[in-house]
């Protein structure tokens, strides 16, 4: 079975909550580590996955495969998944 572009952008939001929570299950491990690798690990597991997820569901819309509420609801979420972890990185630290 062939999966859509939209259920890939789906499928890495999923994986990006994951990490989420992983990393917070974690938390107290990263305790030692310096506030730029802090920060590469979060843009690497949060806001990468959720950013190509979006992009995948552009690709979606724009190739018209057939469900497109699901590629708006995968575009919408991916973007407000990795804006707001991008605002965390740049003003929280």
């Amino acid at each position: 079975m062939k999966t859509g572009l939209a259920v890939r952008s789906l499928f890495l939001l999923a994986l990006s909550v994951v990490f989420l929570v992983i990393l917070t299950m974690f938390e107290s491990a990263l305790v030692g580590i310096s506030t730029q690798a802090e920060r590469a690990i979060t843009f690497l597991l949060l806001v990468v996955p959720a950013s190509v997820g979006a992009v995948l569901g552009i690709l979606s819309l724009a190739r018209r495969e057939g469900q497109a509420w699901l590629a708006t609801l995968t575009i919408v979420s991916n973007t407000l998944f990795a804006l707001f972890h991008s605002m965390l990185i740049i003003f929280a630290g």
